[in-house]
Parts: structure tokens; sequence; C-alpha cells
């Protein structure tokens, strides 16, 4: 039998295999969609964006935490009857607030459109955009459930499934409206996203309502105030996300602005735009996969450990969270900084493309680093200081854009990202050490990882600049599997990888030791076998 480590990380590893699935047909997809669209469809979507992820927000008004939080504690307690009046009231919660968004977007959608983004051709998709948000938000919570009750395997399908159904929906829709021109082609995307949801939501509720059974009890829970203990979660995060996302909004709507002020035109500056969000960006996250998929996890874990009041429990993993997370972010750096040309090339066949992946690089340990970080914060009821984290980080990005977009065009928003980055990881990072007080290897997590990854793709490149290899799909494959390969020996070899990472693996395959002494807290013993925790993390 394997020992609770390694069945949460089977757990992870599935969430992993399948993001990163999803991430890599994502990016094919966009660049599909960008090679038939153009660059200004894309920046028109990623207009569209900055609004849609506003009213996601509101629809969602943290129900995934709230869900997590309080079904994950009830289960940790034992009592099966709170954990299913906590999902029930969570479900009722979501659905009013994902119905609120959108009356608010269908309704505001010509002031919004008009006004606020200055170009009409986004009224009508942000209308049918509107239509998705009640589905949005009941998959946040379901999400949450399935997180809460270690069911991962069920988010996986229905993410899964839910982007092929994208896939095909929306390249049925760009067939048909594409010929009628840009804002055709941008109503096609959100049409698509529009089937995608209704997709996921009946998939959601279906395995929910089959996983209901593993919460049967013949216990009636007699607590009053669930939703309002839902609603203390959930409304401090709530109203510091609006505020968040109210900044990210206003700012993706100054950035075109500001790069037609520096200069250029506005359709040059909608591509530019989108060249950045639409498409460089899921590139540089595509292999935050590994790291968004642990984190997501850990919440659950984090928060059950600080019921049990066992500290030491959280330090290993707030450790062991960071090490992997430098490790690995490390690595991925210098791959997307060594083979950028590559990337841009093959995947976009665009110059502008690999330039803007080279640049961004070197800050991909840092935004990698937040989210694992944000993970154990949450875990241990710190979400309202993170949220506040984020606001400042918004609000310093706005400012920021308004100062140097329109004087130093993209270069300038480059720089903001580079220091609103930073700001939010140092404050977040600096908040957990002195939360759990972990003992972090400096040299074996960040300065080790350096040099190692610098030498293996040194390495590389002089081999591939003596073999005089092109740019090809299949030779920037090899080159990037020879890296990790070579990485991966370097950090063996040089003990970047310590005693953490070795009882790590030997949890995940060795066999679990029998203990005489093993005593089973005052907890339900089916619940246990069906949602391992991972005391030896």
């Amino acid at each position: 039998m394997k020992s609770r480590t390694g069945r949460f990380f089977y757990n992870s590893l599935l969430m992993v295999g399948v993001t990163l699935l999803m991430r890599a047909i994502g990016v094919g997809f966009n660049a599909y969609v960008a090679g038939k669209a153009g660059a200004q469809a894309m920046g028109l979507y990623s207009l569209l964006s900055g609004v849609y992820g506003f009213a996601v927000t509101l629809a969602c008004s943290g129900i995934h935490l709230g869900t997590t939080r309080t079904v994950a504690d009830a289960l940790g307690k034992g009592d099966r009857a709170l954990a299913k009046k906590y999902a029930a009231r969570a479900l009722a919660i979501s659905t009013a607030f994902g119905l609120l968004a959108a009356l608010l977007l269908f309704f505001g959608a010509p002031l919004v459109g008009t006004r606020w983004l200055g170009d009409a051709r986004t009224v009508l998709p942000l209308r049918v955009l509107a239509l998705t948000l009640p589905a949005v938000a009941i998959c946040s919570c379901l999400n949450g459930y399935f997180t809460a009750v270690r069911r991962v395997w069920k988010n996986a399908a229905v993410q899964l499934s839910s982007q092929a159904v994208r896939i095909f929906g929306t390249a049925a829709f760009l067939s048909l409206l594409l010929p009628r021109g840009v804002a055709y082609a941008c109503l096609a995307l959100v049409l698509g996203t529009l089937v995608t949801q209704v997709f996921e939501l009946l998939s959601s509720l279906f395995l929910y309502w089959t996983d209901k059974k593993h919460l049967r009890t013949s216990e009636r829970c007699t607590q009053s105030g669930v939703a309002k203990t839902i609603l203390g979660i959930t409304l401090p995060v709530a109203f510091s996300s609006y505020a968040r996302s109210g900044l990210i909004t206003l700012q993706h709507i100054l950035i075109p602005r500001g790069l037609a002020h520096s200069g250029a035109s506005w359709e040059s500056a909608l591509a530019s735009y989108g060249v950045l969000h639409s498409m460089v960006l899921p590139v540089v996250l595509f292999p935050s996969a590994f790291i968004s998929s642990f984190a997501g996890l850990l919440i659950p874990e984090v928060a059950e450990a600080k019921i049990q009041e066992n500290m030491e429990r959280v330090r290993r993993v707030a450790r062991r969270i960071f090490g992997i997370s430098m490790m690995f972010s490390v690595g991925v750096a210098g791959v997307m900084l060594c083979f950028s040309h590559g990337l841009g090339l093959v995947i976009y066949d665009s110059l502008q493309a690999s330039s803007m992946i080279a640049a961004l690089a070197p800050l991909i340990p840092i935004m990698y680093i937040d989210s694992a970080v944000d993970a154990v914060l949450k875990g241990m009821g710190q979400q309202v200081y993170s949220m506040n984290i984020n606001i400042i980080d918004a609000l310093t990005s706005v400012i920021l854009v308004i100062i140097l977009v329109p004087r130093f065009g993209v270069p300038g928003y480059i720089f903001t990202i580079y220091f609103t980055e930073t700001l939010n990881t140092v404050l977040s990072l600096a908040r957990m050490i002195a939360i759990t007080k972990p003992k972090l290897r400096l040299m074996g997590h960040v300065f080790g990882p350096i040099l190692c990854i610098t030498g293996a793709t040194w390495a590389v490149h002089l081999l591939s600049t003596q073999l005089a290899l092109k740019a090809t799909v299949w030779t920037l494959v090899l080159q990037i599997t020879l890296t990790a390969l070579l990485y991966v020996g370097l950090l063996v070899i040089t003990h970047c990888v310590g005693t953490d990472e070795y009882e790590m693996l030997h949890a995940i395959f060795g066999r679990r030791k029998k203990k005489n002494n093993t005593t089973l807290t005052p907890t339900d013993t089916r619940h246990q076998i069906n949602a391992p925790t991972h005391e030896s993390f």
C-alpha cells in the first residue's frame, strides 16, 4: 500500500498530466487561431478578456476557496453531514452570484463596450460571455468540492473533455464566421467559450450527483449558520478580488491605449497586445501546470494540518513546495531563455513572440513561486492577506502602466510586469516564512539550480551550434529533452536534490512500513480511505 504522501502525489500527478495536456492543446490551438484570425483579432479578444475576468471574479466571489475550506474542515472532523450541508449551501450561493454577474454584464455591455473599451465590436461578444457566468460560478464551486474530498480525477475528466469541446466548437464557429471579419472572428471565440461552459456545467453536475453517495450518513446536521460560515470565508476574499480584478481590468483597458499613445496605430497596438497576452504568456505559463496543480491540492492539506494544530507538517509542506518550485521554475526559465527564438518561430512563426518570450523568461521563477506560496497562505487562513497583496500589486501595475507605457511602449509594460510580480512574491514569501518558519536551503534550492541550468543549456546550445541544427519542432523537442536530462543529472551530482526530495520520492514509490504503535484519529475511517492526506509530506 502506498503512503499518504504517495497517494497525494498520485492525485497531483494526475492533475499535472491533465493540465499539461490541456495547456499544450491550448497553446497549439492559440497558434491555430492566431494564424487564422490574426494578431488583431487576438488583441480584441484579449481586450474582452479583461472585462470578462472581472465578471468571472464577481460570479465566483471566492466560492472555490469557501467550498474547499469548509468541506475539507468538516471532513477533517469526521462530520459528513456537515460537509454535505456545506456543499449544498455553497451551490446555492454560487448560483445566486453567477446570475447577478450575468445580468450586470448583459445589460451593461453597451456601456462597457462603447465607452470603456472604445470599440463597439465588443458589445455582442460581451453579451454572449454574460450567458456563461452562472455556469462558471457553479463549476467553480463543484471544482472546490472535488478538491476538498480528494477526488481530483473528476476535475481532470471535466477539464479534459471540456477542452475538446472548446476546440471543436471554436473551430466550427471560426469556419462559419471568420470570412465576415475581425469582429466575427472574435464572436466565434466567445461562442466557443459559451458551448464549453454549458458542457462543463452539465458534466460537473452529473459527477457531483454521483459523488454525493460518499457523504451519505444517518446523522442529520444540526449546526446552524452554515451559509454564514461559507460567506465568512468567501466575502473577504471576494471584496478583495473585486478590487484587484477591477484594477486588472482597468490595466487591460489602458495598455492598448498606452501603446497607441506611444506612437502605434490602434490596430498595431491591439496586435502587440494580442501577441503578448494571447500568444506569449500562454507559452511562458504553460509549464506552471506542475506548480499550480500541486498548489491547488495543498490548500485542503494545509487547512487540515492547521485544524489539527500540526505545525511541523505545515512547515514540511512549505519547505518542500518551495524547494520543488524553485528547482523546477529555474529550469523552465533557462529553457525558455535559451530556446526562445525557436519557440517563437515553431509555435507562432513570429520573431516578436520570440523576443517577448526571451524578455519574460527570467521572471518565471518569481511567477511560479508566487502561486505555490499563495496556496500555503490560503491553507493557513491568510487569504485576506494574500488578496491585500494582490490589490497592492494591481494598483501599482495600473500606476506604472499609466506612466510608462505611453512613453516606452511594450518595454515599459514588460518592466511593469517585472516590478509588480517581484513585489507580490517578496511580500507573500516573507509572510509564509514568518508564519511557518521553514528551514529553506538557498544554495540547494536557488543558487545551485541556476548554475546547473546554465551548464545544461550552454552544453546543449554548443552541441546544436556544432551540428548546425535548424529550428524545427523535432529539433526543439530534442534540445529541450536533452537540457532537462542534463539539468536533472547536474542537480543530483551537485546535491541540490537533497534529503527532502529523496524522502518524498521514497514516500511516493516506496512501501509503507507497518508500525505497531499506529493509532487512528477519531475520524471516519472510510473517509480516510477515500480521501487520504499526506502526514509524511
